[in-house]
């Protein structure tokens, strides 16, 4: 069965790598998603966005036929029913409107607004329109957080105290050595910062995996003055390149994230989260987990007189490393054309991605404000 799918926005890194090339195309190398004996759903995608020669290129590169500069037109054509955007944030409500409008099924990258309204409408206008949406929530399916969830599952940790999450990495600012990064996420006029791009990430991981959030204090900073841009010229840095989050969730858990482009790398991964519990703990990164439980937990005493007697990595397992993981954005990619084509629950809505603009929202606020703000139940 085809499903054909209008991808707009991919020729943007994080769209030709994980949506495109590692999912899309993925699948179709794979022969498709198998549903029964006989059949299968293969995606057939049309490329989008606005520079054709990127496009022309992109297309051969992934094996696809078709790309169009013009959106309206793709939108018309019936071949076409599920639309995915992975634009920068301040295209996002009027592309996706439009396609709700057109009767596309919808699916796309996060934050799903430059703001919790602009989130919500979009909510909304799809359920008017009874169709079915979705939210990319693609560290969900990352090998160490399911690992993670299993280990909370099982009980391992009894009753789970703190999450602390370390994220980031140095972004280069350009001037010796280029930027690994687009120059409109240091821009808040663009939609760029770090506390819009990584607290709706932290919002689905906190609720899915530990439990609710129920209020958030947040200090941003904008640590890197000015940075050079694409075209090699010197800009100044509106946005926030770092934050620094601390949540309260159901349970009495707390938990803190430290987020940053601005720190330099030494731990397990670029993102590593610690969780402390009562039986025992456990760090997770991207693919591995690794836990303590009480009876391997050591005994130290305070001492700096001495050098440390003890190795603190040693009593800690890895967990499950022989289970083999598919990309996590192909994961979610194959749950939602699923849930297009039979109908299979698919709960990482629209809604769920407001929750995520919410939370920004708030993390902002309270950098503002200086305080602890409640974070309400969002409702359409």
């Amino acid at each position: 069965m085809d499903v054909g799918i209008i991808m707009n926005g991919v020729t943007g890194r994080m769209g030709t790598n994980q949506h495109l090339l590692r999912s899309i195309a993925a699948i179709r190398q794979q022969g498709g998603i198998p549903i029964s004996d006989h059949e299968v759903i293969m995606p057939v995608p049309t490329l989008v966005g606005r520079n054709e020669a990127k496009l022309k290129k992109l297309s051969l590169e992934a094996g696809v036929d078709r790309y169009t500069t013009n959106l309206e037109e793709a939108l018309k054509d019936s071949r076409h029913t599920i639309y995915f955007d992975a634009q920068v944030t301040g295209l996002r409500h009027k592309s996706v409107k439009l396609a709700i409008e057109a009767g596309m099924n919808i699916y796309c990258e996060k934050p799903t607004g430059l703001n919790s309204q602009e989130a919500l409408d979009l909510y909304n206008l799809a359920q008017n329109a009874g169709i079915k949406h979705g939210v990319v929530q693609d560290k969900l399916w990352l090998p160490g957080i399911v690992k993670l969830k299993k280990l909370i599952d099982s009980g391992f940790f009894g009753r789970i105290l703190s999450v602390r999450g370390e994220f980031g990495y140095w972004v280069f600012e350009g001037h010796t050595i280029k930027a690994q990064r687009p120059s409109w996420n240091y821009r808040k006029e663009d939609g760029g910062g770090i506390i819009m791009d990584m607290l709706c990430h932290w919002r689905y991981v906190l609720d899915n995996v530990f439990g609710q959030v129920k209020s958030v204090s947040c200090l941003g900073a904008t640590h890197i003055p000015e940075r050079i841009d694409e075209q090699g010229k010197a800009y100044r840095c509106t946005a926030d390149d770092a934050a620094y989050a601390t949540f309260h969730l159901d349970g009495g858990i707390v938990a803190h994230f430290n987020s940053s482009w601005t720190v330099r790398v030494r731990r397990d991964d670029l993102l590593t989260l610690q969780v402390d519990g009562t039986k025992g703990s456990a760090v997770a990164g991207l693919r591995d987990c690794f836990v303590q439980d009480y009876g391997h937990t050591p005994k130290p005493v305070w001492n700096p007189d001495i050098p440390q007697p003890i190795d603190f990595y040693e009593d800690w397992e890895l967990v499950d490393p022989q289970t083999t993981y598919e990309n996590a954005f192909k994961a979610q990619w194959e749950l939602f054309l699923r849930h297009v084509v039979l109908d299979e629950p698919f709960p990482w809505d629209l809604l769920e991605g407001a929750k995520g603009v919410q939370l920004a929202e708030k993390g902002l606020e309270s950098w503002e404000k200086g305080c602890w703000l409640p974070v309400e139940e969002l409702t359409a």
